[in-house]
């Protein structure tokens, strides 16, 4: 039985979706400020698709790009600020005018 894209998952529904252990998952929990489930009754935990979403990026921050714990944490702190103008080239947040040149 799989789930609509958008429902909530209980943390083993998402093990097995994702292949990542239980306590894996529960060990995040307490590293990324960012990783929120909601709590039901008897502290079952109930992932959002955001939380999915933020799951799914802190796997491949962690286990495919090499980030370390602290590096992926602050990937993820600058991403949920938004795009910081002084770090961005030029060219990302000029226009072009109408003949197609950058001002």
């Amino acid at each position: 039985m799989t789930k609509e894209q958008g429902a909530f998952r209980t943390i083993g529904e998402l093990s097995k979706e994702l292949g990542i252990k239980p306590h894996i998952l529960r060990y995040w929990e307490d590293q990324f400020a960012v990783l929120t489930p909601l709590k039901r009754a008897g502290s079952r935990r109930h992932y959002r698709p955001e939380d999915v979403e933020i799951v799914k990026t802190i796997n491949r921050l962690l286990n495919e790009e090499g980030y370390t714990i602290k590096g992926a944490r602050k990937f993820l702190a600058q991403r949920r600020r938004g795009p910081r103008w002084s770090r961005m080239p030029r060219r990302a947040w000029l226009k072009p005018d109408d003949g197609g040149q950058w001002r």
